[in-house]
């Protein structure tokens, strides 16, 4: 069979080492020889022994999710294989998390990562039940960890003489050691008028960095964790 299907710009290649790769714009390639852990129904292919298991969140976690949606519902995988993964055609992104470092992400934008890594859910400091994602997921540790964004994501450099604001629908994470607040940027009598339709943005103060996506969450998507 003859094609530009069948160019090496699609055929995959034999992994060299364990771990994820960039597949593509559109997926992550990860090879297992362990166990790592994915977003739950994220897997699109898989070959060798490889097996996938729920993970729960434990009580806590599930109360949590089913409070503010933004749980993470994760499956383990374990075995020796390569397995892909990707999640309604966004992009991917892998960051590497060195000890010492926190990055915090909102559940829906995680893809997959490595068991070295820990996370636990915590409530985005200053985000009162007004502000969307108030929860979101704190990565810690040593290792790789997938991200998906819809579009090609913008990383804002923030510093103490230039905080930045973000819609709280746009924004996918910021290094943690950023000050987070709630900021109005309309007034009372704005609003009621009509206004910009971005009265509330999460503002980030100090020294790091926060990633943005070219597009709002719509509320249907939001909700899928």
């Amino acid at each position: 069979m003859k094609g530009d299907l069948f160019s090496s710009d699609h055929m995959v290649q034999p992994a060299v080492t364990p771990g994820m790769t960039i597949q593509n714009a559109k997926s992550i390639k990860y090879a297992v020889n362990g166990d790592m852990l994915a977003r739950q129904g994220a897997m699109i292919a898989y070959r060798g022994n490889l097996q996938f298991e729920r993970k729960g969140q434990g009580v806590g976690g599930m109360l949590k999710r089913a409070v503010t949606g933004e749980g993470l519902p994760l499956m383990t995988v374990r075995g020796q294989g390569e397995a892909w993964f990707a999640h309604e055609a966004q992009n991917c992104f892998i960051i590497g998390i060195e000890p010492g470092d926190l990055f915090t992400v909102n559940g829906r934008n995680v893809l997959c990562f490595d068991s070295t890594l820990s996370y636990e859910i915590k409530t985005v400091k200053g985000a009162g039940v007004t502000g969307g994602g108030i929860f979101n997921s704190v990565f810690s540790g040593h290792g790789s960890l997938g991200l998906i964004c819809e579009g090609n994501p913008l990383v804002i450099p923030v510093s103490p003489q230039q905080p930045v604001y973000v819609d709280t629908d746009a924004v996918v994470g910021w290094t943690a050691q950023l000050h987070t607040s709630l900021h109005r940027s309309q007034s009372i009598g704005s609003m009621i008028r009509g206004g910009s339709g971005e009265a509330v943005q999460l503002k980030l103060e100090g020294d790091g960095l926060v990633i943005v996506r070219p597009s709002e969450a719509t509320p249907q998507k939001a909700q899928q964790h």
